[in-house]
């Protein structure tokens, strides 16, 4: 009964099994069935080695008692305490259901007795400080549902074991690490001319496009493609470029006001204030109201089933594989996405880039060239820095983890 497996229990008692429910219903009084099976435990086993003395004391004298001791213990031992017991652990189910069918019964006709025991073994646990009102939580902490999903095996596919994960995941993700970053949100200053504009418009490889003035700070809108007809005059079917009419004003109307974000924002708290706001996008800012980056609910469900963008030219171009088992990987490209593309397991708290990653440990811009990094069992090498950031790395998983840090 107590090797009963509580949530297959639950699932078996939902679908009618009436040996489920007669278990779940005896093991919601877990003191009570525990009660009543020790004292027939014990009933049985008192009551047997009593009858076995008395008959190795008739039949062998004073040595019977040696004999029946002997005998009744190996008997008990074997037959009544290891072999079921171990059977019933190996397969509880087989076990425990048919037991529920004898064990209600009994527990109608023991109960004054088991509520006796009950209430004797009770004012004890409190007398030690214990309480016996307790009742096991068997809620499942994140620890656990992982370990749980992890362990499914063949129960649940692979794939699926993944997403699982990913969804658990979701609480100690947070908008920052799956954010586009500032330096790389593709957006339009609305005070360029509208020519200028409308190349950046035909240009955009994304349905929502940031507007601002000067700055990305000072945000106007976002952008839906979609809602060009609003401001792009008939004469845009022209082939002549000159004759294209862009309403500046019609196009900033058109625009939604931003949907802005707080830094630190967990996925999965972001993932429904998405579904709350009816939102597609949202502009990542921190506590002064500087914007940091970009992120989209696209971003968060990739986060989920992996990546699924049919943008082939951008996927996987961050890491470039080469003969010699190395890779050259942009210096924006996030440690996540890292970790994830090559399995490696370079530490996602703080920096979430290459480049902050290094800049981190080497506590300085490096020269290009000449500079080298090693972090773990991972070296990496600096080809290029350019405006402050280092663009690209070489980079190696070593066959000999290494402990020590070392830069040259």
């Amino acid at each position: 009964m107590m090797a009963l497996n509580r949530y297959r229990l639950k699932h078996l008692k939902q679908s009618g099994h009436r040996g489920a429910r007669k278990a779940s219903r005896m093991l919601d009084r877990t003191d009570r069935l525990i009660s009543l099976i020790l004292i027939g435990n014990n009933l049985v086993n008192i009551a047997a080695a009593s009858l076995a003395t008395a008959i190795a004391v008739r039949l062998y004298g004073d040595a019977g008692y040696f004999i029946a001791t002997a005998v009744l213990t190996i008997v008990i031992l074997i037959f009544a305490e290891v072999t079921p017991k171990t059977f019933a652990a190996l397969y509880p189910e087989k076990v425990a259901f048919p037991a529920a069918y004898v064990l209600q019964p009994l527990q109608a006709i023991f109960y004054p007795l088991v509520c006796i025991t009950n209430f004797i073994t009770n004012k004890i646990i409190k007398s030690l400080g214990g309480n016996p009102q307790y009742i096991k939580n068997d809620e499942l902490s994140f620890e656990e549902m992982r370990v749980l999903v992890q362990e499914s095996g063949g129960q649940i596919p692979k794939k699926r074991r993944g997403m699982l994960m990913n969804i658990l995941d979701l609480e100690n993700v947070v908008v920052n690490d799956i954010m586009i970053p500032r330096n790389e949100i593709y957006s339009i200053d609305v005070n360029d001319d509208a020519h200028e504009l409308l190349d950046k418009i035909r240009a955009s490889e994304y349905t929502h496009i940031p507007l601002f003035r000067d700055e990305l700070d000072d945000l106007v809108g976002i952008l839906h493609l979609r809602q060009t007809s609003r401001f792009l005059g008939p004469s845009q079917l022209e082939t002549s470029a000159d004759k294209v009419i862009l309403d500046k004003r019609a196009m900033i109307e058109s625009a939604r006001e931003p949907y802005f974000i707080p830094e630190g924002t967990p996925l999965h708290t972001q993932l429904f204030n998405f579904q709350r706001e009816k939102r597609r996008i949202g502009i990542v800012v921190d506590e002064y109201g500087v914007v940091l980056g970009l992120v989209t609910i696209e971003d968060i469900l990739e986060e989920i089933v992996g990546d699924y963008t049919t943008n082939f030219t951008e996927q996987f171009a961050d890491i470039t594989h080469l003969e010699d088992d190395s890779f050259v990987i942009t210096g924006s490209a996030t440690i996540r996405d890292i970790n994830r593309q090559l399995d490696w397991n370079l530490p996602t708290q703080g920096a979430k880039t290459l480049n902050g990653l290094i800049l981190e440990q080497l506590e300085a811009f490096p020269d290009a060239g000449g500079v080298s990094l090693a972090l773990d069992n991972y070296r990496f090498e600096i080809l290029d820095v350019q405006d402050n950031m280092i663009s690209s790395v070489r980079s190696q998983k070593m066959s000999i983890s290494d402990t020590t840090r070392e830069a040259h």
